[in-house]
């Protein structure tokens, strides 16, 4: 994790398939130069970002965040939730970047929240 993140906002936005197809295809054209404070992490609807960031995943995050475990028993015996279904979890939120899952101590797996706070940009268009 660097250092850099931490204390720093995600930024999320949200936009179709076919938006964010065209965003990217223009950006590989140069006809787009994304900015430094535009989402980095893009969610093809308010729907599936509410799936992946749902209160208890959001208080999960605050857990490890508040706690930094040494692995995933220590964080599902503090949150009463089965490790398997931590590693389900937690390895869908590594994919948008909202926790890194690192080699602990023995090989174990460590969770780490790298930002502390989450923005969603919606477009009103």
């Amino acid at each position: 994790m660097t250092t850099e993140k931490i204390g720093k906002t995600m930024k999320i936005g949200i936009a179709t398939y076919d938006e964010f197809k065209a965003r990217t295809m223009a950006i590989a054209r140069g006809e787009v130069t994304p900015g430094a404070d535009e989402p980095k992490v893009w969610f093809p609807s308010t729907e599936s970002f509410a799936r992946v960031l749902s209160r208890k995943n959001r208080a999960l995050l605050a857990t490890i965040a508040e706690t930094h475990p040494e692995s995933l028993q220590e964080l599902a015996e503090r949150t009463g939730r089965r490790v398997s279904n931590l590693s389900r979890t937690l390895r869908t939120m590594e994919r948008y970047g909202f926790v890194s899952l690192t080699k602990g101590v023995r090989g174990r797996i460590r969770p780490e929240v790298p930002y502390r706070a989450i923005s969603l940009e919606l477009m009103l268009n």
